[in-house]
């Protein structure tokens, strides 16, 4: 789980109005974070086979977020792609 503190500078960082918690930018910027942390917890507990699959089913949904975002907005899509580093 992500610290609250965390959340709120993510959600700062990548929201599009003041209001904004809950745009495909965030959740994408949230999944990405999860993922992360995710992934440095598998390195080390290469067994944990539920927490792998929790990692895949997010990457999953980032993977569809990231394709509604594509459909909706190009623009939207490949500044968010450059922001987190994803797509290399």
């Amino acid at each position: 789980m992500l610290a609250i503190e965390r959340k709120s500078e993510i959600i700062q960082e990548h929201k599009r109005s003041e209001a904004d918690t809950g745009s495909a930018e965030v959740q994408v910027a949230l999944l990405t974070e999860r993922i992360n942390h995710l992934t440095q917890h598998l390195r080390i507990h290469r067994k944990d086979h539920h927490s792998r699959r929790g990692l895949l089913m997010m990457v999953g949904q980032r993977r569809r977020q990231l394709a509604y975002l594509n459909n909706v907005d190009v623009e939207r899509y490949r500044s968010i792609i450059a922001k987190l580093g994803l797509r290399k």
